[in-house]
Protein backbone atom coordinates (compact mmCIF):
# COMPACT_ATOMS: atom_id res chain seq x y z
CA UNK A 1 0.00 0.00 0.00
CA UNK A 2 1.03 3.69 -0.42
CA UNK A 3 -0.42 6.70 0.82
CA UNK A 4 -0.47 10.12 -1.00
CA UNK A 5 -1.47 13.24 1.30
CA UNK A 6 -0.47 17.02 0.75
CA UNK A 7 -1.88 20.19 0.12
CA UNK A 8 -3.12 22.29 -2.55
CA UNK A 9 -4.13 26.23 -2.10
CA UNK A 10 -6.10 27.71 -4.40
CA UNK A 11 -7.11 31.56 -5.49
CA UNK A 12 -9.55 32.79 -3.01
CA UNK A 13 -12.08 33.30 -5.86
CA UNK A 14 -11.53 30.06 -7.27
CA UNK A 15 -12.38 28.17 -3.79
CA UNK A 16 -16.07 27.09 -4.78
CA UNK A 17 -14.93 26.29 -8.43
CA UNK A 18 -12.40 24.20 -6.76
CA UNK A 19 -14.39 22.13 -4.17
CA UNK A 20 -17.10 21.30 -6.90
CA UNK A 21 -14.32 19.90 -9.08
CA UNK A 22 -13.16 17.95 -5.96
CA UNK A 23 -16.46 16.58 -5.22
CA UNK A 24 -16.43 14.89 -8.94
CA UNK A 25 -12.95 14.05 -8.57
CA UNK A 26 -13.69 12.27 -5.69
CA UNK A 27 -16.75 10.22 -6.94
CA UNK A 28 -14.77 8.93 -9.98
CA UNK A 29 -11.88 7.77 -7.98
CA UNK A 30 -12.99 5.71 -5.08
CA UNK A 31 -14.67 3.47 -8.00
CA UNK A 32 -11.04 3.18 -9.43
CA UNK A 33 -9.55 -0.50 -9.05
CA UNK A 34 -6.84 -0.31 -6.44
CA UNK A 35 -8.17 3.13 -4.63
CA UNK A 36 -8.38 2.48 -0.79
CA UNK A 37 -9.11 5.89 0.55
CA UNK A 38 -9.77 9.19 -1.53
CA UNK A 39 -10.67 12.20 0.18
CA UNK A 40 -10.13 16.12 -0.11
CA UNK A 41 -11.17 18.48 2.78
CA UNK A 42 -10.99 21.49 3.60
CA UNK A 43 -8.70 23.42 6.08
CA UNK A 44 -11.16 25.39 8.61
CA UNK A 45 -8.37 27.95 9.27
CA UNK A 46 -7.13 28.08 5.49
CA UNK A 47 -10.89 27.75 3.73
CA UNK A 48 -8.87 28.40 0.48
CA UNK A 49 -6.33 25.34 1.31
CA UNK A 50 -7.32 21.76 0.70
CA UNK A 51 -5.73 18.51 2.43
CA UNK A 52 -5.57 15.51 -0.16
CA UNK A 53 -5.42 12.17 1.31
CA UNK A 54 -5.13 8.82 -0.32
CA UNK A 55 -4.19 4.90 -0.21
CA UNK A 56 -3.67 3.21 -3.23
CA UNK A 57 -3.29 -0.77 -3.46
CA UNK A 58 0.23 -0.17 -5.41
CA UNK A 59 1.90 1.93 -7.73
CA UNK A 60 0.36 0.34 -10.33
CA UNK A 61 -2.98 1.52 -9.46
CA UNK A 62 -1.85 5.31 -8.71
CA UNK A 63 -0.41 5.48 -12.27
CA UNK A 64 -3.79 4.13 -13.58
CA UNK A 65 -5.40 6.91 -11.72
CA UNK A 66 -2.91 9.25 -13.43
CA UNK A 67 -4.31 8.73 -16.66
CA UNK A 68 -7.93 8.42 -15.72
CA UNK A 69 -9.81 10.99 -17.60
CA UNK A 70 -11.61 12.64 -14.49
CA UNK A 71 -7.94 12.98 -13.38
CA UNK A 72 -7.33 15.05 -16.48
CA UNK A 73 -10.73 17.34 -16.23
CA UNK A 74 -10.01 17.30 -12.43
CA UNK A 75 -6.33 19.32 -13.83
CA UNK A 76 -7.88 21.13 -16.11
CA UNK A 77 -10.22 22.48 -13.63
CA UNK A 78 -7.52 23.38 -11.37
CA UNK A 79 -5.65 25.10 -14.28
CA UNK A 80 -8.69 27.56 -14.45
CA UNK A 81 -9.29 28.16 -10.76
CA UNK A 82 -5.30 29.37 -9.93
CA UNK A 83 -3.36 26.71 -7.52
CA UNK A 84 -1.51 29.26 -5.78
CA UNK A 85 0.93 25.93 -4.23
CA UNK A 86 0.66 22.09 -3.92
CA UNK A 87 2.89 20.21 -1.77
CA UNK A 88 1.94 16.42 -2.58
CA UNK A 89 3.81 13.53 -2.01
CA UNK A 90 3.51 9.99 -1.55
CA UNK A 91 4.61 8.21 1.71
CA UNK A 92 6.21 4.21 0.55
CA UNK A 93 7.24 2.17 3.63
CA UNK A 94 7.54 5.34 5.90
CA UNK A 95 9.25 6.70 3.67
CA UNK A 96 8.01 10.70 2.46
CA UNK A 97 9.09 10.81 -1.74
CA UNK A 98 8.12 12.96 -4.42
CA UNK A 99 4.65 11.84 -5.69
CA UNK A 100 6.13 11.74 -9.37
Amino acid sequence: MLIVTGTVEIAPEGVEKAAKAAQQMVAETVREPGCLVYEFSQILDHPNRFRVYEEWQDQAALEAHFGAPHMAAFQAALAEVGVVSSDIYRVVGGEKQPLR
